[in-house]
């Protein structure tokens, strides 16, 4: 009899999970856009992809230290970012990706 309780308790068959769902990039942000002159001075001149762009821009504003100490969401412009940023001294990084796709054909 131990051997039948034993053999009703077997586990279920476990499912299979289902397919994980590949994410596709989306082609907009993967088409090579030209930057303006001034944005030029940052990222170079050669087209590049919107994500390439924000990745340099990043670098270059980490490397030069301009983002605000007490609020990390904001970006202070040097004298490279003031004409990217229309001029505005500090912009938070959520306008500064609306002011850098104006600088890109």
């Amino acid at each position: 009899m131990a051997a039948k309780k034993a053999a009703a308790k077997k586990a279920p068959a476990a499912k299979k999970a289902p397919a994980a769902k590949t994410r596709k990039p989306n082609a907009s942000f993967m088409k090579e856009m030209t930057p303006s002159a001034a944005l030029a001075e940052i990222v170079g001149n050669k087209p590049l992809p919107r994500t390439e762009v924000v990745k340099k821009l990043w670098a270059y504003i980490k490397k030069n230290n301009l983002q605000d100490a007490k609020n990390k969401r904001q970006i202070n412009a040097d004298d490279k970012l003031k004409p990217i940023f229309g001029g505005k001294k500090n912009v938070t990084m959520f306008e500064m990706t609306s002011l850098v796709n104006k600088q890109l054909s």
